[in-house]
């Protein structure tokens, strides 16, 4: 049976459903309790399951994140909320030296079932620190699961896997999209490591996640209409990467597209690319393209759509991959900074 949601409603549904099915479930962020969150994500939760599991915290991302390692080293599988995406950095040292290591360094005798939910990614019309996609610092760091959803039902299948993992999960979801609906069956629940191949095509291949996966999407539609097949992925998991998928496709179209709001440098595309590059260089018809932010902050919310990929941008790399466009059309560092200067 499946139900319409936004993707927001549908992280509230796997938090409640998470609250509702093990009692060591628990919730802890800013705000997520009476407000019920920025974004209204966890509105209702804590008039239904009580203050001592929906927790109100103070705001200091270094204690949410530091108290919580605890509470699961204790057995509690808690879940917390960073309120914006670039207030993750004060807990940065929690989390790479603390929560990946645990783990590991106790030889798997100590689990650490924490989720720590992060709204990521612009086109909400804010600045940085509001508006930031980070995933790329902590996709680097072992002993991390690093996540994220394109589509309600993704929202909700993949969180309730994150919550029951044993591992350490950054879920990051796209705060750009938690208002686009779409039809959610509860019963599903994924898993944190495959890719799903959403579009089939035999032309070229586009590897997306998060918020980019419907930009690709729509791109293949557009490419469609002048008799190109774009196959489109959605990689889901961002650690550990699914470059078999990737690779499986690629050697079908020969061509290679990657596209994320996070800046090229030392990046998932970097990653992703260099690793199809490694094991599917004969069967590269063409060099692979990246179609990301620029290495440059986040930019005032006027000129964010300049700096985030595009549907134009993006048809553009497909065009190249296939020899039909030589030149660049994406914007450099200079027309970046020209135009926030010029708005």
């Amino acid at each position: 049976m499946t139900e319409t949601l936004t993707l927001a409603k549908a992280v509230n549904a796997a938090l409640a459903d998470a609250l509702e099915g093990d009692d060591r479930v628990l919730l802890m962020g800013e705000d997520i309790g009476q407000l019920g969150g920025v974004f209204r994500v966890t509105d209702g939760l804590q008039a239904r399951f009580g203050a001592e599991r929906v927790i109100d915290s103070p705001l200091a991302e270094s204690a949410i994140i530091g108290t919580a390692i605890g509470m699961s080293y204790r057995g509690f599988r808690v879940v917390t909320e960073i309120q914006f995406d670039g207030f993750i950095y004060p807990a940065f040292d929690q989390i790479v030296a603390q929560v990946a290591k645990l783990r590991y360094r106790s030889r798997g005798r100590v689990s650490m079932p924490l989720t720590i939910r992060v709204p990521y990614g612009g086109a909400i019309g804010s600045v940085e620190h509001h508006s930031e996609s980070p995933e790329s610092y902590f996709a680097h760091t072992a002993g991390l699961r690093v996540v994220t959803a394109s589509t309600p039902q993704e929202a909700y299948s993949t969180l309730r896997a994150a919550i029951a993992s044993d591992d350490p999960v950054l879920f990051f979801e796209p705060k750009g999209k938690y208002y686009t609906k779409g039809e959610v069956d509860r019963s599903i629940v994924r898993d944190l490591e495959t890719a799903n191949v959403v579009a089939s095509g035999r032309d070229v291949t586009i590897a997306a996640y998060g918020p980019t996966v419907e930009t690709a999407l729509r791109a293949a539609i557009a490419a469609a209409d002048e008799g190109i097949e774009v196959e489109v992925i959605d990689l889901r998991s961002i650690s550990p990467l699914d470059v078999d998928t990737v690779v499986e496709s690629v050697q079908r179209t020969g061509r290679l597209v990657v596209t994320h709001e996070a800046p090229a440098e030392a990046s998932v595309s970097s990653e992703l690319i260099t690793s199809v590059v490694e094991r599917a260089f004969s069967s590269l018809e063409a060099p692979p393209e990246r179609v990301t932010g620029y290495d440059t902050p986040y930019p005032p919310s006027a000129v964010e759509h300049d700096y985030l990929p595009s549907l134009d941008r993006l048809l553009d790399a497909v065009d190249r991959t296939l020899g039909r466009r030589n030149s660049r059309t994406d914007l450099d560092y200079a027309s970046v900074t020209a135009l926030g200067a010029a708005r």
